[in-house]
């Protein structure tokens, strides 16, 4: 397959995956307030990164379509992927997991794959000859 049609198409299902990731205590959690207080905890908030994810998706997808500049959406995707990082890595290091019957574990997963969306925009980015 074609490196510009996988390599956005990667980070689209990665992005959708950070997504699903943060969506799991809310379906494994006793409460909602559990889980509001389970990521207010952190430093930073990680819904932050997943309304990066949600508008890392449209980039990604209007990048692979044509419907803007390939070079652009793979430049704002690789920014909006590292500011993902960033911001779940914050948070993973400085959560208490104390306040959710949750695995602990979760932490990491959310960082894992937050790492995806900007690997996959270097990638759309190096596909395209930008990098």
């Amino acid at each position: 397959m074609d490196d510009l049609r996988l390599a956005p198409l990667v980070g689209i299902v990665a992005s959708l995956g950070f997504l699903v990731t943060l969506g799991v205590p809310y379906v494994l959690a006793d409460s909602a307030s559990a889980v509001g207080a389970y990521y207010t905890s952190g430093a930073v908030n990680p819904l932050l990164a997943g309304l990066f994810a949600l508008v890392t998706i449209i980039v990604f997808a209007a990048g692979r379509e044509g419907r803007t500049d390939p070079e652009l959406a793979a430049g704002v995707a690789l920014a909006l992927g590292a500011f993902m990082t960033i911001v779940a890595v914050a948070w993973a290091l400085t959560v208490r997991v104390d306040v959710i019957a949750i695995q602990t574990s979760h932490r990491w997963i959310v960082v894992a794959v937050s790492a995806i969306v900007p690997v996959s925009g270097a990638w759309f980015a190096r596909a395209l000859g930008v990098l």
